[in-house]
């Protein structure tokens, strides 16, 4: 078994389990027999023996790790990541800065370590001074004069660093590092307070992290008013001065909206009896509808209504992580592919977890229309995602 490492301090900087597609978290499996791309597993995986696809159980591996040392026995190599990328956030000389961000070394240890082994280290000195000679020997007839073009390129260079530090504060400061957690924060709100996130978002890099919050919070309550508002006007038209009689209005108009969409399918089941062309259209489309498939036959109606039109893709979030199957899937089911990633994984844990997965436990699992519950399924079944109960 090798001993390797993967020196990033953030778990979203590593790849995703193949078994439970959760972070990685050291130490952590790499098979050296499945690859490119590299197979990894998590070590809760790896003792259950999960196998998938050319992925087999009996497969030779490596341990990915950084808990070793490099330098100096009581500095892992992960530590001295941690330093190196600690001194370029907060500079050189800030100490206690330094040592806050690395939160596993005091000032003095911080201090002491880069000065004795990236500053006053023997062998990086004359490393360079090797260097140095070796260039000057190079280009010693051969000078090229100087011309503030290179300053300029600098200068450029040095403006994208610190842009770039800009966005990873942004980030951090915002909790967008997680993007499944910040997507689930989102959906607790109503669709129309997600629109007003999803506008808004791009001026959370004007105010903090706590004035957007209170921003986007202030405007849901605003909603939710908004609504009781119009509900308490509702029942005044129609005369209820207090709540018992209130309930029984919500409850008679739940009552009347149900026989009005019972009344629509059977008007539009009869529509496609009496017609025995239009009714062999619709159950051909039922068909492919219930296999997944995209319908092969437009549903023709009197009223003029057209089916929706599959979802545009582009630009969407996680639609890089979709193959082509899943992307023609989340087009005709109108789903985006950040949610099908979500539901996705939930059924795969569960599957994992229980060797096997019916469609009621899908149903249960993920809470969205019956029609996308199944076709998610059966599409996970076909493809060999899951296996059923």
């Amino acid at each position: 078994m090798d001993r390797l490492g993967s020196f990033s301090s953030d778990p979203s900087d590593k790849p995703p389990c193949r078994g439970c597609s959760s972070y990685l978290m050291e130490p952590y499996i790499k098979c050296a027999e499945c690859g490119p791309p590299p197979f990894f597993l998590c070590l809760q995986c790896f003792t259950r023996g999960f196998e998938f696809k050319k992925h087999q159980s009996d497969h030779t591996y490596e341990i990915m790790t950084s808990d070793f040392p490099v330098l100096d026995p009581s500095w892992t190599a992960q530590e001295e990541m941690a330093l190196l990328e600690a001194v370029m956030d907060c500079g050189f000389g800030n100490w206690q800065d330094v040592a806050n961000q690395m939160c596993t070394k005091t000032k003095e240890e911080c201090e002491k370590h880069y000065m004795k082994h990236f500053i006053n280290n023997p062998l990086f000195a004359s490393t360079l001074l090797n260097l140095k000679q070796a260039e000057e020997g190079k280009t010693a007839d051969t000078a090229i004069p100087f011309h503030s073009l290179k300053m300029a390129v600098v200068d450029i260079y040095h403006s994208r660093l610190k842009e770039r530090q800009r966005r990873k504060k942004i980030i951090r400061d915002h909790g967008l590092i997680n993007l499944r957690k910040f997507q689930l924060m989102e959906r607790r709100y109503p669709k129309e307070v997600q629109d007003l996130y999803e506008t808004m978002r791009r001026f959370a890099r004007i105010v903090g992290p706590v004035e957007h919050d209170k921003f986007i919070e202030s405007h849901a309550l605003e909603f939710e008013l908004r609504r009781e508002i119009k509900r308490l006007q509702e029942y005044r038209t129609a005369g209820i001065t207090n709540f018992c009689s209130a309930r029984t209005y919500d409850h008679l108009k739940k009552t009347r909206e149900e026989e009005r969409l019972k009344r629509t399918m059977l008007s539009e089941v009869l529509q496609y009896i009496q017609d025995s062309s239009a009714c062999q259209q619709w159950l051909r489309r039922q068909a492919d509808i219930d296999s997944g498939l995209s319908p092969s036959v437009p549903m023709a109606s009197n009223s003029g209504r057209r089916s929706a039109p599959p979802l545009n893709l582009t630009g969407l979030p996680g639609t890089e992580k979709l193959n082509e199957k899943e992307k023609e899937l989340c087009q005709m089911v109108r789903l985006v592919p950040g949610a099908y990633l979500e539901y996705k994984s939930a059924l795969l844990n569960e599957c994992n977890k229980q060797g096997g997965l019916r469609l009621a436990q899908a149903r249960a699992l993920i809470k969205i229309d019956v029609n996308k519950t199944r076709k998610i399924y059966d599409f996970l079944i076909r493809e060999g995602y899951i296996t059923k109960a």
